[in-house]
């Protein structure tokens, strides 16, 4: 019973307390792109939840195989394996769904969500395939709430079903990036008064401390060295 219920956490966590959009703040950049209809952004957290889910149980299962000091170009080379395939299934079966997403489909490869649960979890748990869909399902969550709210505001409709009267004037913008930003903003705003009601930390960007590939990135160090720099100078 205590293993279910572990199970069902790792699951739920990914949808509420470490939502990977509106929690953790990763995967912004596709976030913002594709969600200006619910088409396009079901067919990308679809898309990137198999990924994750499938590149996740690779990871975990060779995890004593790959070695350390090459960790990173090998959970490169999985999930480019797996975006591949995804790609020519998506090309096959739903070829509006690939024009649509366009360059973000194939960008799946370098998504800091998918990188960081091979990084933060899958490399060191078992459970992988439990965590890798609640995060799928989490990121998709959050990719049909803006798509619906963009959509709906922008204009009038939710998948093709007429919602606000036709004489009503749509709120073009919210198709656009400016609307993205203010819808984005909104809701992890909503996403921060549930979490202070909850007692959990506010989502916030935090910088390269806290990144799941902090210690393998050497953006990190050009950061710092950075900063260093400004701070003796400020001495």
């Amino acid at each position: 019973m205590a293993k279910k219920k572990s199970l069902f956490q790792e699951f739920t966590k990914g949808i509420l307390v470490e939502n990977p959009v509106l929690r953790l703040v990763l995967g912004t950049c596709p976030t913002l792109a594709v969600s200006t209809s619910v088409e396009s952004a079901l067919g990308m957290g679809v898309a990137a939840s198999i990924v994750l889910v499938c590149s996740n149980i690779a990871i975990s299962a060779l995890k004593k195989v790959i070695p350390q000091k090459v960790r990173i170009p090998a959970y490169i080379v999985i999930i480019a394996s797996f975006v591949t395939i995804v790609q020519m299934l998506v090309k096959a079966f739903v070829p509006q769904i690939d024009a649509q997403l366009g360059v973000y489909l194939p960008l799946i490869v370098v998504n800091c969500i998918i990188l960081g649960r091979a990084e933060a979890f899958a490399c060191k748990n078992s459970a992988s395939a439990v965590d890798g869909l609640g995060m799928g399902v989490g990121f998709t969550a959050a990719l049909l709430l803006m798509g619906a709210v963009r959509e709906l505001l922008g204009t009038g409709a939710i998948a093709g079903l007429q919602i606000i009267p036709a004489s009503v004037s749509p709120m073009l913008i919210f198709i656009l990036p400016p609307g993205g930003f203010f819808v984005f903003g909104l809701l992890m705003a909503c996403a921060n008064k549930l979490a202070d009601k909850k007692g959990l930390s506010k989502a916030e960007l935090k910088g390269c401390e806290a990144c799941p590939m902090a210690a393998s990135c050497s953006l990190r160090g050009e950061v710092e060295n950075k900063k260093d720099g400004k701070e003796a100078a400020g001495k």
